[in-house]
């Protein structure tokens, strides 16, 4: 698998002119017999709260390995916007069936389709794990290049109405984003230090998006266990650190709706739901 770091410098000091206007192609990479250490799974565990028993795979943990692709397709010259000026807006990942610490996985990434939207240029990455030729799980990322003149102001996003009964409450350090980089690979400057953050346009650091959605799903894992299921989230807010917030997921008839907000309970950060296959 690539280097995140080495990639990163490409991607923070490599210079791209901006978006020619000219739909993106299909890019695809495939990485096979990718092999993983219960080390670097426990550290990932650990930081976003997840029981690791050293076998079964948390079910966001893929997406770590399957990242380090999107990064690669990043840095294509038919790419010619910089990574600075995107911002993930959705994921869905489909958990087939749980996996395991010691399989070997092929995994594919692909830059599948783009489009104009009222913010900028939105456009897709899907992302597939394989075990001996069997589909074992699929990401899905919505990514947003925002282009000058093209943005339009929109109001600060509201929470659903879901049940908001005694969320659970996390508190976030500083920290948090360097642990979750040394976890997973994801060196982006602006989760990493608020002199860097600053020179992106940040007063603090902020969290992951994919630490988020972890953490989340750290939480339900227990009524998750090892079903194959779909997970949908939207990013809504930024989640600034240090800071607290809250979470708490309502069961439906046919799905589990969950929400992370700030600690107030009024403003969501993130809006996810499980469906079960």
């Amino acid at each position: 698998m690539p280097s995140l770091f080495t990639l990163y410098r490409k991607i923070f000091f490599g210079r791209k002119p901006g978006w020619d206007e000219l739909p993106l192609p299909m890019i695809k990479i495939t990485s096979p017999n990718v092999t993983l250490t219960a080390d670097k799974v426990t550290q990932y565990a650990k930081v976003c709260g997840f029981e690791f028993d050293g076998k079964t795979l948390p079910p966001t943990y893929l997406y770590v390995m399957a990242f380090r692709l999107h990064a690669v397709i990043f840095t294509h010259e038919a790419i010619t916007f910089p990574l600075l000026g995107m911002i993930h807006l959705k994921n869905s990942i489909t958990m087939y069936r749980s996996c395991q610490v010691d399989e070997k996985f092929d995994i594919q990434c692909a830059l599948t389709t783009s489009r104009m939207t009222d913010s900028g240029l939105e456009f897709e990455l899907v992302s597939k794990a394989y075990v001996e030729g069997e589909l074992v799980w699929e990401s899905l990322s919505t990514y947003l290049y925002r282009i000058e003149g093209k943005t339009k102001r929109v109001r600060p996003p509201k929470g659903t109405d879901m049940a908001w009964e005694e969320p659970v409450s996390w508190s976030l350090a500083e920290d948090l984003g360097r642990r979750y980089a040394k976890a997973s690979g994801d060196y982006n400057l602006i989760h990493l230090h608020p002199v860097m953050s600053k020179r992106f346009g940040f007063d603090r650091v902020l969290a992951h998006g994919m630490w988020s959605k972890g953490r989340c799903i750290a939480q339900l894992m227990p009524s998750i266990s090892d079903k194959p299921c779909k997970i949908d989230v939207a990013f809504k807010l930024p989640l600034f650190m240090p800071s607290n917030v809250t979470f708490a997921a309502d069961q439906l008839e046919d799905k589990t709706v969950f929400e992370l907000r700030d600690q107030k309970g009024r403003r969501p950060h993130l809006s996810g739901e499980i469906t079960y296959l």
